[in-house]
């Protein structure tokens, strides 16, 4: 423990924050979601196989309808299980326990009698988004509609059960289904029908939307102009754009008028696949029966003209909703911004929406925004930085998440200097910038030697209430050991155990990974006393981070001794594991030692990947003994492995100097129909030896292939 009490005496002002800031700011809880173990497809088919007689078929209809109208009684079961309960409100995971029953709704009905139900929108919002069968939220649905309609109008409460039913289901209307609603006293109605259908139409269940939609009857629903768009709409989702024409044509058969909704859907489902001009003339006849194009149907056009990459007709659709007074709203913006990076190159994009926005001020922040996101997306970072800096001098404030995305942008594409220099700037004006930001920055500077700027920005994030549990100084400590100033982990080690806050294992093998890359044996064995002493158990994290130390530090025997003990402690090693030791034992020369721990490997199940055989191939050219290192290569297709440039780079080298040249040059030449692009080093390698062979016509051949892929061959003086 001594090393790390010497390791923590320099501190600076930045890290000696870390312990006063915040006292009173407390830890936010993290929450985790599960995720169904079986698809959505699966899922669907074993429903549909069991029901599949109930909603297809020719005797389908008649069994489906005597369910509806003959249902059976349900008695409830002596043991109910609220009896022992207090009058306390009930929370959601008591009322999934009831809706996995079979008499959920009279245990309801008895816990809303008993007071011991809460309704609110929040509570229903709950229920509806914590279920793990879709089936229970439906139930929940369908009861608190019944109990006060007033909390199905709730677009809210629709958005999460329709979420419910797209991320858990489908649900499918089997017979047993339609049977339990009823026998509750209660029906499927056209508002919960449009929802399913919706679920359907995004899951792609396209044929069973047109099945079910034909069978409405037996449900006591009539056609209506809302569920033929509520079909209309799933249908395009699907990508059905022919039955969604065929629903279209249908509805006047029933009596159901087009309305602006209709013609939107469908004008969306031929904009999704670039047929803009049958787009415009929807657009067209819906005007022709009196319904004006609005904010939507040009939002969607716009999206459309970008799609077909047609950039100039998507500015005129803007121009024609400035004519007729049509106010674009924020996805007309975002749609135009991002449609035109889509379909012209990046720098006559930037060109246009630039010249696009000095005309119409009026698109304001929310235009400028979109367009440095588009710039980062497409890492542009000079152009970003120049518009940011122009903006900055006119007032602009970009919000925190496009600032952050931007920034991120600069930092890896413009100089140090001059991404601070913009983000000092916003900072003074109030721009937040993100914990990810903040990390990322420090560890540039502390990389680029300049540690009293990167004191500075940690002060700063930690005066922003960044840094408050382990979680967050996890990411420090690790942001320090990446930039390799460990004194300064180590620092921020000790400020977190002083401020009452526990390491966890992610904490020390961070450590023990930096410590280890520096050779540093002696505190990655102090850490893992630590660790022990605390309760924890080492990981493979930890075994593996430990014996690249020990290699580093060329203490073979050791690290062969600790990847034996991981077995006693009921670590299994794993792929990263046997290539630190077969990369390093291949590098003294120990290929004997390296090729038993490749046999390991195989016999624990692990298959070697590139890095373990690149280790070998290159260790058998360097001994001259080309035909092993060859016959691993061709291991390699066996295994499913793409050579790469170090496998080929060492191969033909050691082919040129055995004298196999044209077994070099074929290996070369092969490369790239073997799914491997040569790289400026393998180029040079190859020209500098044909070169030495006056081979100087090959070379040319090089020359104009590295040329056309912009690689440099300046250093071969023949090309």
């Amino acid at each position: 423990m001594r090393g790390l009490s010497l390791a923590t005496r320099a501190s600076s002002p930045a890290l000696n924050n870390l312990s006063t800031s915040q006292k009173s700011f407390n830890p936010p809880k993290l929450t985790t979601q599960k995720n169904p173990s079986n698809s959505k497809t699966d899922r669907f088919q074993r429903q549909t196989n069991h029901t599949e007689a109930s909603l297809t078929g020719n005797n389908s209809l008649s069994l489906l309808n005597s369910q509806l109208t003959k249902p059976n009684s349900v008695s409830v079961p002596r043991g109910h299980i609220s009896h022992n309960r207090d009058t306390r409100s009930v929370d959601r995971h008591y009322i999934s326990r009831i809706l996995r029953r079979n008499d959920w709704f009279l245990l309801l009905n008895h816990e809303l009698k008993a007071k011991r139900i809460n309704l609110n929108p929040q509570f229903v919002v709950s229920v509806l988004q914590n279920q793990e069968n879709p089936i229970y939220p439906l139930r929940f649905y369908i009861w608190v509609s019944n109990v006060d309609p007033l909390y199905i109008r709730n677009q809210a409460v629709k958005g999460v059960l329709a979420n419910a039913f797209y991320r858990k289901g489908p649900v499918v209307l089997s017979v047993d289904l339609l049977k339990d609603i009823r026998n509750s006293g209660f029906r499927v109605d056209e508002d919960l029908l449009c929802i399913l259908i919706g679920s359907w139409g995004r899951l792609g269940l396209a044929k069973y939307c047109e099945e079910i939609f034909g069978q409405i009857s037996f449900l006591g629903i009539n056609p209506s102009t809302r569920l033929y768009n509520a079909v209309i709409d799933a249908l395009v989702k699907s990508n059905s754009l022919d039955l969604a024409y065929l629903k279209f044509q249908q509805m006047s058969a029933d009596n159901c008028k087009r309305d602006r909704f209709t013609y939107n859907m469908l004008i969306h489902g031929v904009c999704k696949i670039g047929v803009v001009d049958e787009a415009l003339r929807l657009v067209k006849q819906m005007e022709g029966f009196g319904y004006s194009a609005n904010v939507y149907t040009y939002t969607i056009l716009i999206y459309g003209f970008c799609n077909a990459k047609r950039a100039d007709e998507a500015f005129r659709v803007f121009e024609t909703m400035k004519l007729r007074n049509v106010s674009p709203n924020e996805a007309t913006i975002r749609s135009l911004v991002h449609g035109v990076f889509h379909c012209v190159a990046p720098c006559e994009a930037f060109e246009l929406v630039i010249n696009f926005i000095e005309k119409e001020p009026v698109l304001g922040r929310l235009a400028c925004d979109t367009l440095l996101c588009c710039l980062s997306e497409k890492c542009m970072p000079k152009e970003a930085g120049a518009l940011l800096r122009k903006l900055g001098e006119r007032g602009y404030l970009p919000d925190n998440s496009t600032f952050n995305i931007t920034m991120t942008c600069l930092l890896k594409g413009l100089d140090v200097n001059e991404t601070c220099g913009i983000l000092d700037k916003f900072i003074e004006r109030g721009v937040k910038l993100g914990f990810s930001f903040y990390l990322a920055l420090i560890e540039t500077l502390y990389k680029a030697g300049r540690g009293m700027e990167g004191d500075r920005y940690l002060d700063q994030m930690v005066k922003d209430k960044l840094v408050s549990d382990v979680f967050s100084y996890n990411m420090v400590i690790d942001c320090f050991c990446n930039a390799n100033v460990m004194n300064k982990a180590v620092m921020a080690f000790k400020v977190m155990q002083d401020r009452g806050i526990s390491p966890n294992l992610v904490t020390f093998n961070t450590l023990i990974s930096g410590h280890s890359k520096n050779g540093e044996v002696h505190k990655a064995r102090e850490l893992l006393q630590m660790l022990l002493e605390l309760g924890l158990k080492p990981d493979i994290f930890t075994f593996s981070s430990i014996i690249d130390g020990l290699c580093r530090a060329q203490l073979f025997d050791d690290a062969l001794s600790c990847f034996g003990e991981m077995v006693e402690w009921g670590v299994s090693p794993n792929a990263v594991t046997y290539n630190i030791l077969i990369r390093s034992l291949c590098l003294i020369g120990g290929v004997g030692r390296s090729m038993k721990l490749l046999k390991n490997m195989r016999r624990d199940g692990i298959s070697p990947d590139i890095f373990s055989l690149n280790a070998l191939i290159q260790s058998f050219c360097r001994m001259g003994k080309v035909e092993k290192a060859e016959k691993i290569f061709v291991s390699m297709s066996t295994l499913g492995l793409i050579p790469d440039n170090y496998t080929y780079g060492a191969l033909i080298k050691a082919l040129f100097e055995s004298g196999r040249c044209d077994e070099a040059k074929k290996m070369f030449f092969a490369m790239e129909v073997n799914g491997c692009v040569p790289d400026s080093f393998t180029c040079k390698l190859i020209s500098e030896n044909l070169v030495k062979q006056g081979d100087f016509e090959e070379v040319q051949k090089i020359g104009k292939i590295c040329s056309e892929r912009e690689i440099s061959l300046k250093s071969i003086p023949a090309v």
